[in-house]
């Protein structure tokens, strides 16, 4: 059976938003958050979400038969991974402004702070 969709990934589409989006994608948020809770800046979290790209790539290569090395869907899990993670850490941060320094900033929508 030949996937016309093999350019963006190389499983099934159920394997890759399970493990890519709903366990990578989880614990990328969860990488956000923490993050951003810790004042870090954006090349930690970066740094945190290349290392876990590697290992989802591992699952999807023990799990479900996938390619360990491949630098292509490498890219396409750590583009997805990315935007959740800069996503969360964004949200979160927002959430912190719009708390901590409830005097100076408030909320504007889940992603944005504005002075008041």
């Amino acid at each position: 059976m030949e996937n016309q969709n093999a350019l963006l990934w190389e499983v099934a589409p159920f394997e890759l938003i399970l493990v890519t989006v709903v366990l990578g994608g989880g614990a990328a948020w969860m990488t956000g958050r923490s993050i951003a809770s810790s004042w870090g800046s954006n090349l930690v979290l970066g740094f945190y979400i290349v290392l876990l790209t590697a290992a989802v790539r591992f699952i999807h290569f023990s799990l479900y038969g996938g390619t360990l090395i491949s630098l292509h869907y490498y890219v396409v899990d750590l583009v997805i991974l990315l935007a959740i993670g800069f996503v969360a850490k964004r949200h979160t941060r927002s959430a912190q402004m719009a708390t901590q320094y409830r005097y100076k900033y408030q909320r504007t929508g889940p992603l944005s702070w504005k002075d008041r």
